[in-house]
């Protein structure tokens, strides 16, 4: 997606259908990536392409398919990693550059504030990043599907919450961007998501 007031890129990587993201403001050349993992070498090369600064790293959860790269990229960019404080700690990764996040922080990337929502569930510190009506998922929720909660630190009733109280808040044309290639399609509305997604 590329509109005058931002750049968003949506890449698909590695053998679990993992989607990584760039944030890019076309004003200031600032880029984010969020949940780096699987292809370095690709993640490198999208940046050189695209020609902006890369300037921060944003974790939706510390699971290590979403960031089995960061350690590589941290070695390339000395850049902030923004992950939920309520992270487990066997799920936040050891970096210096780490730093934690609060429900509806807001986080300025040039000229686009992004919305950390907090949105455990799938694990204690799952959080989405919206911004000018676009909703990075992660693994709280995917086009039709929403992330599993029967692994280690998942909660079931912590995912209803944030499914239906904390991201309740969207604009039904909010369009959602998953953490997985899971679905039919890649991105979807929410007000579709809540007609479709059986698990709304």
């Amino acid at each position: 997606m590329n509109t005058e007031s931002i750049f968003l890129k949506q890449q698909q990587l590695g053998p679990m259908d993992n989607f990584i993201y760039w944030i890019g403001d076309p004003k200031t050349r600032h880029m984010a990536i969020v949940d780096p993992a699987w292809d370095l070498n690709t993640i490198l090369s999208t940046i050189e392409s695209e020609r902006y600064q890369l300037k921060m790293v944003l974790l939706t959860h510390g699971h290590f398919d979403h960031c089995n790269a960061l350690d590589e990229v941290l070695n390339k960019y000395d850049i902030p990693v923004y992950l939920s404080s309520k992270e487990a700690p066997s799920l936040t990764p050891n970096v210096p550059q780490l730093i934690r996040t609060d429900h509806e922080q807001i986080i300025s990337l040039g000229d686009i504030d992004i919305t950390c929502l907090h949105t455990p569930g799938h694990t204690p510190g799952g959080q989405c990043f919206w911004f000018q009506n676009q909703l990075i998922a992660g693994d709280t929720l995917f086009t039709n599907g929403c992330g599993r909660c029967d692994l280690d630190n998942s909660n079931v009733d912590d995912m209803y919450t944030s499914l239906f109280k904390v991201l309740q808040i969207l604009p039904d044309d909010t369009i959602i961007y998953p953490g997985h290639d899971y679905g039919d399609i890649p991105n979807d509305t929410w007000k579709h998501q809540k007609e479709t997604n059986r698990f709304l």
